[in-house]
């Protein structure tokens, strides 16, 4: 605090505290940790690490996996191949049946991720997560 005399006038000047941040400026005030805002690039990053790695790792190998052992028991004479078509039915109902569990089964690690990027927190992860009720109304439920 500083003060002049100029005549018969004093001033005094005051020194102002510093902006809190960008937002002080304006005569606002805002919470330094209640920005949530997570940027679509990353969401976008973590959904297309999710799908490649759930492929490649667990979905890839499981179903490449039970068809060969589909394959195998039906050339042993385990299972019988069909009259008509052949082995393939079998064998493609194992290759389909091995894709869903292993994308299924990468599900917990995908969840992680979008729980670090901060999606995700809470009771549940996903729309049927509250309690057993369904659809985006939620206002009713099948018991």
């Amino acid at each position: 605090m500083t003060s002049e005399t100029i005549g018969q006038t004093i001033v005094v000047k005051t020194e102002e505290a510093p902006a809190a941040g960008p937002a002080a400026g304006k005569g606002e005030w805002k919470c330094p940790m209640g920005d949530h805002h997570i940027h679509r690039d990353d969401v976008r990053k973590v959904w297309k690490e999710c799908q490649e790695e759930s492929f490649w790792y667990r979905a890839l190998p499981l179903s490449l996996g039970s068809m060969a052992v589909t394959g195998g028991l039906i050339y042993n004479g385990v299972w019988k191949s069909s009259k008509r078509f052949g082995p393939f039915p079998k064998l493609a109902v194992a290759g389909i049946l091995g894709f869903a569990v292993g994308k299924a089964s990468y599900a917990g690690t995908c969840r992680s991720k979008f729980q670090e990027l901060g999606l995700g927190d809470g009771k549940g992860f996903g729309p049927w997560s509250e309690g057993g009720r369904i659809g985006p109304g939620r206002g009713h439920s099948l018991i």
